[in-house]
């Protein structure tokens, strides 16, 4: 069952045509991974695919929902209920424990403070950064700066997660045991992940690749 199709999405910077009519579907609880040269494109479907910009035409569905038809906040409400981002370079609050990174999103949904806060706790068990719970970013090392981002991800039990070069910062065991913990994630929780990357270990244990080329889909 598809969680997410994409129409013929176009967006142009200026003169340049960045994508040029992508059509994609996504099915549930797949993991899918999206390569391609630098410049092809990747970071800024991504970007339209989970919502954080807007195409110039084509149509977006997740969960049979017309996004590009919602308003600002409706958008934000559901960017914040239904999508994750993972980056490469983290993004967590520096002045906030890793506990207070992973809560922030469930916060912010105005879900009750209890059920996020025993949710949180649960991914942090569940990935293994437990003992880790007080520290701010600073004190923790890449691998566990990336697992709070992912746990931050999942905390409102989004129906898909989008990773743009997750391992990209990361030396290569904590990498491997990254890749390995997002289909870890897939069977346990039944989690869709959508991953842009360079990797070509991470790219090839995908259950699909896909690659980007010009602006488009080949």
């Amino acid at each position: 069952m598809e969680i997410l199709k994409a129409t013929n999405l176009t967006k142009s910077f200026g003169q340049l045509q960045v994508l040029k009519g992508v059509n994609l579907g996504i099915e549930r609880n797949e993991v899918l991974s999206i390569v391609g040269t630098s410049g092809a494109g990747k970071s800024t479907l991504l970007h339209i695919l989970g919502t954080l910009d807007q195409p110039d035409s084509g149509a977006l569905e997740i969960n049979s929902k017309r996004v590009v038809d919602l308003k600002n906040n409706e958008l934000a409400e559901f960017r914040n209920q239904e999508i994750g981002f993972v980056f490469q370079f983290h993004n967590l609050l520096p002045e906030f424990s890793a506990f207070e990174n992973i809560c922030m999103p469930g916060f912010l949904s105005q879900t009750d403070d209890d059920k996020v806060k025993a949710r949180a706790a649960e991914l942090m068990e569940h990935l293994k950064i437990v003992e880790r719970a007080e520290h701010r970013p600073s004190e923790l090392s890449g691998g566990e700066q990336q697992r709070v981002a992912v746990a931050r991800a999942l905390i409102n039990g989004p129906s898909i997660v989008f990773a743009d070069e997750p391992s990209g910062n990361l030396d290569s065991k904590n990498a491997r045991a990254l890749h390995e913990l997002f289909f870890e994630l897939r069977d346990q929780l039944d989690q869709t992940f959508v991953i842009v990357t360079h990797n070509e270990e991470l790219a090839e244990m995908a259950d699909r690749k896909v690659e980007i080329r010009d602006g488009a889909i080949i």
